[in-house]
């Protein structure tokens, strides 16, 4: 039962508001401040004075104006119709807030339910009467788009027998079973809430092994990341964050995707919510928006209910793992997340950590990164279910010395880090392979060594190599010019150049390059690798180098990267065409069964 505590406004301060007579009120209580019932949430208690989070403008607000609790934290509605919504941060619906509002601005005080209360949902039973069920069991089946069958479980705390259970439609309020528990019977509608700040249960956590395969050259094959894991994009304004965080949403194998942008310029966000719509899901040719939920805060809106808007984002990414599905939650950018969270404790007048922010700014980001996983969700069938969290940072400056990016970086095990001057020379994606990192590296190596004869691990690390062999190279020809090098070392540098050229580079507008199966990546690597072997040891045997550079075959290495996923064999032809065409520079006898030993 909510308790009601009835309070005034003593003192204002920008989003913050303190109200006196606050006695019994608990912490992250939703409350209504003012005349207008502006939302807000209690974040400091002391005696009877309760600091408020106001999660809208607070502007023409007066002291003595009443604040009223509800006794309830803030939650999220979950149920069907999640998805192709677009939110804001605190899970208010814009485009109904809209047609209520009959405005394009949010009215302050306006309260608008998140999910439909009239629409009707067909509701399939999985179970029949009489079943024995708990928390997390399938109850039933709905449609909610043509990508998305929605799973109504029985919610977390609910143990008993199936007394009643309907098929038909019905709207998310009305009863579609009856449960008998211990405590009497207990109807079970569609609609579920949940606390944001609490993290929903699971069965049993499972370890990161599986990757997230997402069809980006530089991501899958140099630093991957695991399904259920967490990565984090740091870069300079134009790098190239928002277009990355777009692809991954588009190709990787994640069966929801959920974006939140967090402080994002207005721009940016319109840009999302006009292309998702027009944006193809590449496995079903449907609408990417039917398996997509938005959630928007963007930096000309209120800035307290952007702090609460990464936990309204991870908390319906929680729902939809729990129903077995795999998501991938992107967040843009928590830079912005961390700057609400350093106005708000200024206000507090807490004692500030580094560069002015919160001293628990490093535990905030550890409980937000957490909450992401890949585990067997509550029910009998021990379905499983994962989040992939990924969150872009943007350091002023492209500083990653600065607080946000370092409490980031140890708290997440892939670090995509992107580099201002690659973007300048139009090197898409801007990931900088030589400060990048991934610790799944090793135990998603060994899954794609399985199914590649053990050849993934030696070729990636081989191609790593050249690549930090060029960069010393490069220091070289800097200062005594390529004269210096030998013939090797040349070679070396051109190879580098093709992995980066022709691998590294992916056009993500090219309806063919914007994706790259793990065979097509392994077997275009493969040439690369192959040629270099052969290569290297043609210039030992007397070839010329520049002979070796005017090749027919190098124009077909890279050109392999727009080479569709339905003639990959086209690539595999280019192993004896190279062997071939090497072989024909030598002075006599050729290849005595030359491989690419070392591959």
């Amino acid at each position: 039962m909510e308790k009601i505590i009835k309070g005034a406004i003593a003192k204002i301060s920008g989003p913050l508001v303190v109200a006196e007579g606050m006695t019994g009120a608990s912490m992250y209580d939703v409350v209504r401040v003012g005349e207008l019932g502006l939302v807000g949430e209690i974040i400091e208690l002391k005696g009877d004075l309760a600091s408020i989070q106001v999660y809208e403008e607070t502007s023409g607000l007066k002291p003595k104006e009443p604040v009223i609790s509800t006794g309830a934290p803030l939650s999220v509605e979950l149920g069907p119709g999640l998805i192709e919504q677009f939110y804001d941060g605190i899970q208010r619906p814009l485009a109904l807030i809209e047609e209520a509002a009959k405005s394009p601005f949010i009215t302050r005080g306006i309260d608008v339910p998140s999910l439909p209360r009239d629409k009707k949902w067909y509701f399939r039973p999985t179970v029949e009467v009489g079943t024995e069920v708990s928390a997390g069991d399938v109850l039933g089946t709905v449609k909610e788009t043509v990508l998305v069958e929605h799973k109504i479980m029985v919610p977390p705390g609910m143990k008993g027998k199936v007394k009643d259970i309907k098929e038909g439609e019905f709207t998310v309020e009305e009863a579609v079973a009856v449960i008998s528990t211990e405590n009497g019977d207990k109807e079970v509608t569609m609609l579920q809430r949940w606390p944001v700040r609490l993290p929903r249960p699971v069965a049993r956590r499972l370890p990161p092994n599986v990757p997230l395969v997402t069809g980006q050259r530089v991501v899958d094959t140099f630093f991957p990341m695991a399904r259920g894991g967490a990565a984090c994009v740091p870069g300079p304004f134009g790098s190239g964050k928002t277009v990355i965080q777009h692809q991954l949403a588009k190709w990787a194998d994640a069966e929801i995707v959920v974006y939140v942008g967090c402080g994002e310029r207005g721009n940016e966000m319109t840009d999302v919510l006009l292309e998702f719509p027009e944006l193809e899901d590449p496995r079903s040719g449907e609408p990417l928006m039917k398996r997509t939920v938005l959630i928007a805060n963007t930096s000309n809106m209120p800035v307290a209910a952007r702090e609460a808007s990464i936990y309204t984002g991870i908390t319906i990414a929680e729902y939809y793992r729990d129903m077995g599905y795999s998501v991938a939650l992107m967040a843009d950018s928590t830079s912005r997340w961390a700057e609400a969270l350093r106005e708000i404790s200024g206000r507090l007048e807490e004692m500030p950590g580094e560069e002015g922010y919160p001293a628990y700014l490093g535990t905030r980001l550890a409980s937000f990164y957490e909450r992401a996983g890949r585990a067997i969700c509550l029910g009998k069938d021990g379905r499983e279910g994962s989040i992939s969290a990924i969150g872009a940072v943007s350091p002023p400056g492209g500083d990653l010395s600065e607080p946000v990016s370092q409490n980031t970086l140890r708290v997440t095990k892939v670090f995509w880090g992107l580099d201002a001057n690659l973007a300048y020379q139009r090197h898409f994606p801007a990931i900088n392979w030589l400060l990048s990192y991934s610790l799944y590296a090793d135990s998603l190596g060994e899954y794609w060594d399985d199914r590649y004869d053990g050849e993934w691990s030696k070729m990636r690390t081989q191609a790593m190599s050249l690549l930090e062999e060029e960069d010393r190279l490069k220091e070289i020809v800097r200062l005594v010019g390529i004269d210096a090098l030998s013939k090797e070392e040349r070679m070396i540098l051109e190879t580098a150049k093709s992995i980066r050229e022709d691998f590294l580079h992916q056009n993500a507008f090219h309806e063919v390059d914007t994706y790259a199966s793990m065979d097509k990546q392994f077997k275009m690597l493969r040439n690369i690798l192959y040629f270099h072997e052969l290569s290297m040891d043609a210039l030992k045997k007397g070839a010329l180098l520049n002979d070796i550079l005017k090749l027919d075959v190098r124009e077909k290495i890279a050109r392999m990267r727009y080479v569709s996923e339905d003639k990959l064999e086209e690539i595999d032809k280019l192993e004896p065409e190279i062997k071939g065409q090497i072989e024909g520079l030598l002075p006599e006898g050729g290849f005595s069964d030359v491989v690419a030993e070392g591959i």
